[in-house]
């Protein structure tokens, strides 16, 4: 088990390099079929998964229908998901490579082999993960952070959030301006969101309104929501109430990746809801996103790099959950596997986790015509706090006015501010 360790352990990227240089050799310097074949042979009898799932996903890449077979019967036997990390994670990669192999990538639930939980136990799963991985609150404290020094000054605040989902996000920010020297703002929220969340809420965007009014007249705060009960990717001008007087902050937390580029759709949604936010004049607009490109990469080093980001991922809910949890199962497979067979199994329309690194973001903003709004080092040492009740392995690097939150060597997460 040491030995596997060790070799988990080892870059992923030079493992990919080892099998993408073969396609550039001259025929001359190529090894035999029989070398190959012994090579990977090698791999899986010193259980090398890393370098067996590659050399499966390049067979993959290449048509090479015997050689795929023969490395999944023999990958079926080296994954579980209930193993080690890097065992868990291969099971669902191994289903992604299935799913493309079959042209099955639109059936995913049925690729994964299960079925959609109750709405109460994918909300269960959800709020588990949000609580023993700081993901999702690095996130919404950075960009809380922003917008409430942004609107320190306002009477007036109305908050356009693209993906509400369960609203959880503004909890802490209505608490907080309940504080606020000289009162509370009067507080307005548009949430925006679609049929996927409202599953796992167990019903529509009014019991977020519900949740959110009750806690502002308990904070005594002024409070009206405004729900938006559709895709992204559809809002209009006319689907967001603008009035008079009110200061603007946007919301782009962990959902402008699901909007198609201009790689898959002239339209390019992405592209046109910055320009759409910029005619608003946001006195802010906060983006959080996983650092990683999954979206214009070709496939191998796309698989390359889901392998790498997701490793980091399962290494981390390895540390915060024992591994015989009963509950770990559910929470991989239902809040994480999606993803990773949707990122590997599908392409064009049908892929629509389309993850961008933050320089490919900052790119798009500015030629929206935003600038940069550097989060304040108040909101930074918030951030150290937090991720002190965690792991060591975290790590929080603040660099050109962002902030990126990693694992170990890893960076998972990106958070910054426009205007």
């Amino acid at each position: 088990m040491r030995e596997l360790e060790s070799v988990l352990l080892g870059n992923d990227l030079d493992a990919f390099d080892m099998y993408a240089i073969t396609d550039e050799l001259g025929p001359n310097q190529l090894s035999s079929e029989a070398e190959n074949w012994e090579q990977m042979m090698e791999m899986i009898s010193r259980g090398d998964l890393k370098e067996v799932l590659f050399a499966c996903a390049k067979a993959v890449a290449n048509s090479d229908k015997s050689t795929t077979e023969w490395l999944m019967l023999n990958l079926r036997k080296m994954v579980s998901v209930s193993g080690e990390p890097i065992q868990r994670l291969g099971a669902y990669i191994l289903e992604g490579l299935v799913a493309r192999l079959a042209s099955s990538g639109s059936s995913i639930c049925a690729a994964l082999r299960c079925k959609e939980p109750a709405s109460a136990e994918l909300l269960s799963y959800m709020h588990m993960l949000y609580e023993i991985c700081p993901y999702f609150k690095f996130g919404y404290m950075s960009a809380n952070g922003a917008i409430a020094e942004a609107m320190k000054d306002e009477s007036r605040v109305h908050i356009i959030d693209f993906q509400v989902a369960q609203g959880s996000q503004w909890i802490t920010l209505i608490q907080a301006l309940a504080t606020r020297p000289g009162g509370p703002p009067q507080i307005r929220i548009t949430g925006i969101d679609d049929s996927t969340s409202a599953y796992a809420r167990g019903g529509g965007l009014g019991l977020v309104g519900q949740r959110l009014s009750r806690l502002a007249e308990s904070c005594k705060v002024p409070f009206e929501f405004h729900a938006a009960g559709i895709s992204a990717s559809e809002v209009q001008l006319e689907d967001i109430e603008v009035r008079p007087g009110e200061a603007i902050a946007v919301n782009f937390a962990f959902m402008l990746h699901h909007m198609p580029d201009e790689s898959v759709s002239c339209q390019n949604h992405r592209d046109r809801l910055l320009r759409l936010v910029k005619s608003l004049s946001p006195k802010v607009v906060t983006l959080v996103e996983q650092e990683s490109n999954t979206n214009t990469a070709p496939f191998l080093p796309r698989f390359a790099e889901t392998l790498s980001y997701f490793r980091a991922v399962f290494d981390s809910i390895d540390v915060a959950l024992p591994r015989e949890h009963k509950e770990r199962i559910n929470i991989e497979q239902h809040c994480l596997a999606r993803e990773i067979v949707n990122i590997i199994a599908c392409e064009g329309m049908e892929r629509v986790e389309r993850y961008e690194l933050l320089s490919k973001w900052k790119s798009r903003f500015i030629m929206a015509g935003f600038s940069p709004y550097p989060l304040s080092s108040l909101v930074n040492g918030t951030i150290k706090t937090l991720l002190q009740s965690y792991s060591e392995k975290y790590t929080l690097e603040e660099r050109d006015g962002a902030l990126y939150l990693g694992w170990m060597n890893q960076v998972l997460v990106a958070s910054c501010a426009w205007r």
